[in-house]
């Protein structure tokens, strides 16, 4: 009687997570242990990338932000506090382009939280 080799469903289970190794170096993509241990490690740091991607780009839009500020004669957190008294809404990431791409604009909303 041959031995039971587990068949289509552990072949399937195997084969995802080899495809999921692809391009990946040396025994990592082509034996089942080493890839199996390194796709799972390359799914947390993906995890992680993606909170820390957030994190970057607020940091990018905070340092914009306060390069425009500092042009137009005011700091960041002045800039910030004005817009909330003034009750502008604009989030971070909308200041920050237009810090960047429309700076006349950029120097009427400075004005507007500075009054």
């Amino acid at each position: 009687m041959p031995r039971a080799k587990r068949g289509f469903k552990a072949r399937r289970r195997r084969n995802r997570i080899l495809d999921r190794a692809e391009g990946f170096y040396g025994s990592r993509h082509k034996l089942f242990a080493f890839a199996n241990e390194v796709v799972h490690k390359a799914w947390i740091y993906a995890y992680i990338g993606r909170r820390l991607r957030r994190r970057d780009f607020r940091r990018l839009w905070i340092t914009r932000i306060n390069a425009g500020a500092r042009i137009n004669g005011t700091s960041y957190s002045r800039l910030i506090s004005g817009l909330k008294k003034a009750n502008v809404s604009l989030d971070r990431k909308i200041l920050a382009d237009l810090a960047i791409s429309d700076p006349t604009a950029f120097t009427g909303i400075v004005k507007l939280a500075s009054t």
